[in-house]
Order: C-alpha cells, then sequence, then structure tokens
C-alpha cells in the first residue's frame, strides 16, 4: 500500500494541509485507489508548505506547495509512483535548504508519525535512554558535561553543571520542568517538535530524571499552542502504556497549559505559575536547582536543551562536542523568520555567519528589497545592521557585539522598516508584559515609551534619546530578570546602528 504523508504541523495546516489531506483521501477513494495518509510534522521548509511527500522504491518524493485544487491533475501525473509534475520537488533531502543542515535534534522531525511508537524506535529512538541506564546516573550526567550542550533557551548555561547541582543536592522528591513557553516572535522550534516528534522530549526528560534522582516531570506548554498540547498528551498515553513513563518507568510526566504570560519563560516565573500562583519571578538565591518547584531540587531545561539529550547520549559525548566553535558546540535550530524569501527552519553546527543564514539561506527578502535589519534572539534581542552580517552565529560572537542568540529566531525586515518605532515597540512590548515586581522594569519601560514618543515626534530629540539611555541603563542592571534585563538590547541597538531614524547623522565608524 502506498504511504502519502501531509504534515499535521500547524504552519502547514494554516496553509491548506488539513484539506489537501481530505482531497488526497476524496480522490484516491474516487479512482479506487488505496493507500497510507500519514499526518506527519513539518521538515520546517515552510515556503513549500503544504509539502506531500510519496514513498517510492526511490524514496520519498516531494511535491509542494500543493492546494486541494492540484490534487486530481498529481493524480493523472503519477502522483504514487513519484511521477513528473511542475509542483515536483524531488527527494527532500536533495533541496539545499535541507542538504546543508546537520540534524540532531531534528533528525526525525516531519519524517515519522508523531504518534508511532515503532516509527520512532525504527529511527532510533530511545538508545539514548538505554545507554544512560547503561552508564548510571553518574555517568550520564558526566557525558552530558562534556557534551558542552547548553540551555537553548537564550541563556546558554552548561546542561551538565545544573544537572550536576540536582544530583548533588540531597531531597526527598524532585522534579523535571520542561520550559516549552515558546513566546519569542519568530520562534516555532519548541512547537515543531511538540507536533511533530513529541517522543523525542519524553525520552529527553526521562534521562534527566534518571540522571539527577527525579520521579516527576512537568511539561509547561503556553496555551496558544493547541495542536501540540493535544499530540503531546497522546504520545505520554501511548508512552505510559508502553511501560516507557509511569510505575514500570520510574518517572512520570505531565503537560501543564500556561495562560501565556511572556514573563513566564523567565524560570522562575514559569515555577510560579506551575505552583497555581501568579507568574512572577523569584529573587535568586535560592537557585531552582536547590529549592525550586514546590520547594525541591528541580532541572528546569528549555524544551529543545531536553530533546537533544537523546542524540547526544546516543551518539556520544564527544560526537556531539566536535560540532560547533569555541564554547558553542553541538548544533542550533535556527529559525529564520519575517521578510524572507525561504523561512524555515535550519538546524546547523554554530559558525554559520549572520549573513550566511540571512542571504544565502535564507534567499533575502520575500519583497525582493534589500535587507536593512535583523533581529535575533526574539523581541528583546539586538537589531543588527547588514554591517555586521558577519558576525559568527554562536554565543560569544553575538554577545561580543552586544546581541544574543536566545532560542534561535531571526526575524529579517527589509529597507521600509522604521527602526525608532521598533525601539519604541521593545518598550512597549516590556511594559505590557512586565509581572510588575520590580521598579526598574514596572516603570521604566513606561517612561521609556512615553520618551520615545517624543523622539518620534521630534521632541528635542537629543535630550530624550538622552534619557532614553539612562533608562535602559536602569533597565539592564536593575531588573530583577531578563525581561527587564534585555530590554535595552533592540533599543540601544536600534540607536546606535540605525541613528538616522532618530534624527541623528549617520557617522560611518561610530555607527557600528
Amino acid at each position: 500500500m502506498t504511504k502519502i504523508f501531509v504534515p499535521c504541523d500547524a504552519a502547514a495546516r494554516a496553509v491548506g494541509a488539513d484539506r489537501v489531506a481530505l482531497a488526497i483521501q476524496q480522490e484516491a477513494a474516487r479512482r479506487g485507489v488505496t493507500l497510507d495518509l500519514v499526518r506527519n510534522g513539518s521538515r520546517g521548509l515552510f515556503w513549500l508548505e503544504p509539502m506531500i511527500e510519496v514513498e517510492t522504491p526511490a524514496g520519498r518524493i516531494a511535491y509542494g506547495p500543493v492546494t486541494p485544487s492540484d490534487v486530481s491533475a498529481l493524480f493523472d501525473g503519477g502522483l504514487l509512483d513519484g511521477g513528473v509534475h511542475a509542483l515536483r520537488i524531488g527527494r527532500p533531502e536533495d533541496v539545499p535548504f535541507l542538504k546543508r543542515q546537520t540534524r540532531l535534534t531534528f533528525a526525525r522531525c516531519g519524517i515519522v508519525d508523531p504518534l508511532s511508537l515503532n516509527d520512532y524506535r525504527a529511527h532510533g529512538g530511545y538508545r539514548g535512554l538505554a545507554r544512560a541506564r547503561e552508564l548510571g546516573p553518574v555517568g550520564t550526567v558526566q557525558e552530558m558535561t562534556a557534551s558542552g550542550l547548553r540551555g537553548r533557551g537564550g541563556a546558554g548555561f552548561p546542561t551538565g553543571i545544573k544537572w550536576k547541582t540536582v544530583a548533588d543536592t540531597s531531597a526527598d522528591r524532585k522534579y523535571i520542568v520542561c520550559n516549552g513557553d515558546e513566546g519569542d516572535s519568530g520562534t516555532y522550534a519548541d512547537r515543531m517538535l511538540l507536533e511533530g516528534d513529541p517522543f523525542v522530549l519524553i525520552e529527553g526528560m526521562t534521562i534527566a530524571g534518571y540522571a539527577v534522582g527525579a520521579t516527576k516531570g512537568y511539561i509547561y506548554v503556553r496555551s496558544e499552542y493547541p495542536d501540540a498540547i493535544r499530540t503531546m498528551e497522546r504520545a505520554i498515553v501511548l508512552a505510559e502504556a508502553a511501560g516507557l513513563l509511569g510505575a514500570e518507568a520510574g518517572f512520570d510526566l505531565e503537560v501543564r497549559v500556561g495562560a501565556g504570560a511572556y514573563v513566564c519563560g523567565e524560570e522562575t516565573s514559569l515555577l510560579e505559575s506551575l505552583e497555581g500562583k501568579r507568574g512572577q519571578v523569584r529573587a535568586k538565591p535560592p537557585l531552582p536547582a536547590h529549592k525550586g518547584l514546590f520547594g525541591k531540587p528541580t532541572v528546569i531545561n528549555n524544551l529543545v536543551t531536553l530533546a537533544t539529550v537523546p542524540a547526544v547520549m546516543a551518539d556520544g559525548a564527544k560526537a556531539y562536542a566536535d560540532l560547533g566553535m569555541g564554547r558553542s558546540r553541538g548544533t542550533m535550530p535556527i529559525q529564520i523568520a519575517g521578510n524572507s524569501k525561504h523561512g524555515g527552519l535550519f538546524e546547523a553546527a554554530f559558525g554559520l555567519t549572520l549573513g550566511e543564514i540571512v542571504d544565502d539561506i535564507g534567499g533575502g527578502t520575500a519583497s525582493g528589497r534589500p535587507v536593512r535589519a535583523v533581529q535575533v534572539g526574539g523581541p528583546l534581542g539586538a537589531y543588527f545592521s547588514r554591517a555586521l552580517f558577519d558576525t559568527p552565529f554562536d554565543y560569544e560572537s553575538f554577545a561580543a557585539r552586544d546581541g544574543l542568540i536566545g532560542h534561535g529566531g531571526v526575524v529579517v525586515f527589509d529597507d521600509t522598516v522604521d527602526m525608532a518605532r521598533q525601539a519604541r515597540f521593545a518598550l512597549e512590548f516590556c511594559a505590557i508584559e512586565s509581572c510588575g515586581k520590580c521598579t526598574p522594569c514596572r516603570i521604566g519601560s513606561v517612561r521609556g515609551t512615553e520618551t520615545m514618543d517624543k523622539v518620534i515626534a521630534g521632541d528635542r530629540r537629543e535630550a530624550n534619546l538622552a534619557l532614553v539611555e539612562d533608562l535602559c541603563q536602569t533597565l539592564k542592571f536593575g531588573s530583577l530578570c531578563a525581561l527587564g534585563g534585555f530590554t535595552p538590547y533592540p533599543v540601544m541597538s536600534a540607536i546606535r546602528h540605525f541613528p538616522e531614524d532618530f534624527g541623528r547623522p549617520r557617522l560611518a565608524a561610530a555607527a557600528e
């Protein structure tokens, strides 16, 4: 029986994947053809979605972007045998966008049936957990430390050190918490994994629990991801039925849905929310590793971090650490978005330059106009001009230029963007999303928005820009968490790299 794959990923569904799947079923029934329709995840080539694939003796052949009206002609052209058609892409692996990638975390995404344990195992699933049990808890923590894996949520803290801290802390109960509160603009890696390969997260969290002695895990997902929540909950039920979670496995897992507060992406606010409280930042110390969820030692890692653990354990720390550059080891799922011709997920080892990502991989702008600015690291990430496109994509290189890679989101803007209004947006965003606990963030962001309005209106520009810069210093060094602390990045980078939008002359050397 021929297998046809139609993505169930929310990005593909948003552009008609469900209608395409229905049209394929109806056309097959009309022609008396029996086929196996699999709703897989997305491979992340979003400009080609809905991208369907058919299994043939020569491998899977892709077509896209497909609309329901294309289906009849596809069948006429020999779709079930990988026949010729204007929408025929060929083998997905041969598409340059995919061919250049090093897929470890996303190795199965878009390939397997997300809710098939047999598929997961057939593509290397649970090899990591088996090796962890061979090494033992101490050996597993050592392996994670040696791999150089750092938190993929933005802070970049070494995963092995965090795990060792929890493992070495005595307590009657410990927890593993997955931060899936993906709120950065232009990011979707968490959602893609939850919808396209949920068992990799289950395996990663199970390994973490085994390594540190935790018996309970929580996956915190924002309510804006209903498809992801539904798929993850079904996967947990299947894993429990197979003895991979629950009493037999010594580890329980539960999905908790947040209400969409951006600040709950900060780990201590997330823990407050998990405990049923208002999402507000906790002062540190104590660290969550010592006193986290319900006052117990807690490993809290980003979803991509935990989903990478099985690959690290299966192939060994050295294989992972051999990828990347400097202290940025392994791969990063770069999420290209905004005004980009080829928006999508590109997993690669650290070290590509920003220019390669935007111009070569992303193909420039979708509008065809020149790229003017790129924001990396979400709404609180710095804006980089073309003069900075030689910056390598890694933690230290971005930090050296007052930027951050955050969760790996890359948002592209063409030459029509107004950078003064982008700076204002960052301050307004902070004002709206602030939890209100600390004065710099709560008050400074509001005053900053008001002052930026004066700058845009041409009211005493230099004096008001000086005030904005002073407020940014207060936010950066006086805020309790990264929400207020990182807001100066987009504001100051916009002022520094695009001074002409703020009524200042552009000086060749000083501007960059």
